[in-house]
């Protein structure tokens, strides 16, 4: 809680809008994290209607709301029955999906089962022991999660599993709410879904937003200064939850290769893209494939920005970046290195 409120104020120190503009903001809590909604011009009384998107969302998505979408698929997992879920939400299964063929290993929504075993879906925090997390493991497929478009039904084909959103969840609610706030006629706003960060055009100024990376050694500090216009900046960090056991810290981000948290040599990983989701996902995926298979992924396609830090002290940030970045790792003693294709 003290990371997420950390990383808040980064953000709307560096991000608030200039003087004698109208603009709105709001700031709250949920989806497990604090978020805030600043809106600039004749459209700032849309924060509110923004901050009512992202928490309808959260009741949908949440595993851990009884009453949501997500909670039913769960619940009804291996008896044979087909849940309808509207349009978009398949697509979003879908997407997830898609994620866990292009990176195979790193990324899987059906993780939820090990997280449990671990107690990151609560607050009693434990290594699991190696009959419960085997167990677990065996029920980590997205294979075995079955859409029908046609139908608008999905259903998990084997008792005990479950769907974990988390790694993709505000990447969709950033993208739905950007759509509810351009609707509107807004053409300036910042949504900072907790280390997501959507830039909706210019500041009201004209200029890109300025987002802060934060350091993972602290986060009251800047890896390096992002400048953005309309994309999503997304940090997944193995410093964001974690606890520590007979002397050993543990992370929430899960390798479904292995059960435990990746050990990837990676610290942090920001994905910049126009795709919300995109960068979302890739944000967990490519911290659990590590700096090579990350940096060979980014090189293979065209559309999203990576900035790594690594547990030996570098900052590696690719070139789509470089207009407008400001390193300042050097501060903490990192070796700041821009990465062409």
């Amino acid at each position: 809680m003290k990371r997420a409120i950390s990383f808040l104020l980064i953000a709307i120190f560096l991000l608030l809008a200039g003087c004698g503009t109208p603009s709105a903001q709001e700031q709250f809590f949920t989806m497990d994290t604090v978020m805030s909604i600043t809106v600039n011009g004749k459209g700032a009384a849309e924060a509110a209607a923004a901050r009512q998107e992202v928490e309808g969302l959260n009741a949908l998505l949440s595993r851990t709301d009884g009453d949501s979408l997500i909670s039913r698929l769960n619940a009804h997992a291996g008896d044979g029955t087909a849940v309808e879920v509207d349009s978009d939400i398949l697509e979003l299964l879908s997407f997830a999906k898609s994620i866990s063929q292009l990176l195979p290993g790193c990324f899987d929504i059906t993780i939820a089962p090990v997280m449990d075993a671990w107690g990151f879906t609560g607050e009693e925090r434990h290594v699991p022991d190696a009959a419960d997390l085997a167990r677990a493991m065996a029920l980590v497929d997205s294979g075995k999660l079955l859409l029908d478009e046609e139908a608008g039904t999905a259903r998990l084909a084997e008792a005990g599993m479950s769907v974990d959103l988390g790694s993709v969840a505000k990447g969709y609610a950033a993208a739905r709410t950007e759509e509810v706030l351009r609707e509107a006629g807004v053409t300036s706003a910042l949504l900072d879904l907790g280390r997501n960060i959507t830039a909706v055009g210019p500041k009201a100024d004209g200029a890109p937003w300025r987002v802060g990376v934060a350091d993972p050694a602290d986060s009251s500090r800047y890896l390096c200064i992002l400048s953005l216009e309309d994309a999503t900046a997304s940090t997944s960090g193995g410093y964001e939850r974690w606890f520590e056991e007979n002397g050993v810290r543990y992370h929430h981000i899960i390798d479904p290769k292995t059960g435990y948290p990746a050990s990837s040599g990676l610290q942090s990983v920001t994905v910049v893209s126009q795709n919300h989701l995109l960068a979302d996902a890739l944000s967990t995926a490519l911290f659990v494939a590590g700096e090579e298979e990350a940096l060979d992924f980014w090189r293979s396609r065209d559309d999203f920005e990576l900035v790594l830090c690594t547990e030996d002290g570098r900052v590696l940030a690719t070139e789509g970046l470089e207009a407008g970045l400001e390193f300042r790792g050097e501060e903490q003693g990192y070796d700041c290195q821009m990465v062409r294709r």
